[in-house]
């Protein structure tokens, strides 16, 4: 059964930063792992994703250069870096994680079958 348990959210300063975990279980390897994000009212966006087999990894223009993604496979974690936080940053954060083999952009939520519960990150000016 795999669970995604993400940690690292709270409360910042404009220009502060979080970094974000989300432990992963249940899988020994996972070909695709992404953060995504939803603010109160607006539609769930995917913020950054990694492709472990091609090498892909992807930001959303509004994170790119504020934000990295990495993995560490011997623990079966995924990280969020964050820094340079923004107010229009605050959101809950979800992991998520897929066995198969997919071809689209690791930031659409539709390529992924595996979320974990969130994180809240809450950006003040």
């Amino acid at each position: 059964q795999v669970q995604l348990v993400e940690s690292g959210g709270g409360s910042v300063q404009a220009g502060g930063s979080l970094r974000l975990s989300c432990a992963a279980s249940g899988a020994s390897y996972f070909r695709s792992m992404g953060w995504f994000r939803q603010a109160p009212g607006k539609e769930r966006e995917g913020v950054a994703g990694i492709r472990s087999g091609d090498g892909i990894i992807a930001y959303a223009n509004s994170v790119k250069g504020r934000f990295t993604i990495s993995q560490d496979n011997a623990k079966n974690t995924l990280y969020l870096e964050m820094n340079s936080l923004k107010p229009e940053d605050t959101a809950m954060y979800y992991c998520a994680a897929d066995l198969g083999p997919r071809w689209a952009s690791v930031l659409r939520a539709d390529q992924y079958n595996y979320w974990g519960q969130g994180t809240q990150v809450t950006v003040s000016s």
